[in-house]
């Protein structure tokens, strides 16, 4: 029997591959191997002296949480913002869908002196805030704060598609069934959106923890209080630190990488979950 032979617009398999490796490795594994390879350099001892500099904890500890926080307010909000924009037809929905990815286009830095402004205590909601005794700028709620701005279009792009292709039919069959709405969201469009949301909280988390340009013009970078540790590799690196520059990038790394494994596991195991159902 003769097979006909199927033809592709893109190349082969393994031409395909070996464009896709060549790649990565040119532009992720190159990088990510030199900065190993640069920290190295320091020996063992020196590399845990300078990632386990009092400064440098307290940096970490500001970062991950502001990211985690962050990542987690968006998760709720951006699901509420998409949920709204799939499901209603209201005055202005091009513009409010257009305003979701403004933190796609704004530079950081721009987003960052806005921020600034608005929430100093001289600012528009910074003046309504500080007669209860409530300060953002400056303070590490503003680290928040900019992370929450830049990280919530992941979200929102992330849970619209699947919004947009759920059968409505599923959550009227559970309707007719007797289930309440709570139920029906629960048991019906939650497992749907889980990988969705699990998906759009990773990518908010992964881009908060390495944002910089937004967060140092309303943070205040006081040490041991609001100083994220992307800047302390700028000031290192401004001191020409190499070394320890790149040592503080590969604990950040590591840290990073072992978190967003275990949100990918925790995905995973919520879709063969689901999917044994």
């Amino acid at each position: 029997m003769i097979f006909a032979k199927r033809h592709r617009v893109l190349p082969g398999f393994h031409l395909g591959l070996g464009f896709t490796l060549f790649y990565l490795s040119l532009i992720v594994l190159i990088p990510l191997s030199s900065t190993f390879l640069k920290s190295a350099t320091l020996g063992l001892d020196a590399f845990w002296h300078v990632i386990t500099a009092p400064r440098v904890l307290a940096s970490y500890q500001l970062t991950f949480s502001a990211s985690l926080l962050a990542a987690l307010i968006n998760t709720g909000f951006g699901l509420l913002v998409a949920w709204v924009l799939v499901r209603y037809e209201f005055v202005g929905k091009k513009v409010v869908d257009a305003l979701v990815d403004l933190p796609f286009a704004l530079p950081t830095a721009v987003a960052g002196i806005a921020l600034a402004t608005l929430y100093s205590t001289k600012g528009w909601v910074g003046s309504l805030l500080a007669p209860m005794g409530i300060k953002i700028a400056y303070t590490p709620l503003g680290v928040v704060v900019a992370l929450t701005f830049i990280g919530l279009p992941f979200v929102v792009r992330t849970v619209q598609p699947i919004l947009e292709d759920f059968e409505s039919g599923l959550e009227e069959a559970a309707m007719s069934l007797g289930a309440t709405r709570w139920q029906t969201f629960r048991k019906v469009i939650f497992p749907t959106l889980w990988p969705g949301l699990l998906t759009g909280f990773a990518l908010a988390f992964a881009r908060a923890v390495g944002e910089y340009g937004s967060v140092i013009f309303i943070a205040g970078n006081i040490p041991m209080v609001s100083e994220i540790t992307p800047l302390l590799i700028i000031t290192k690196l401004e001191q020409y630190d190499y070394a320890g520059a790149t040592a503080l990038a590969v604990s950040m790394l590591l840290v990073s990488f072992l978190l967003l494994f275990a949100i990918n596991l925790l995905q995973w195991w919520g879709q063969r979950r689901h999917g044994g159902r």
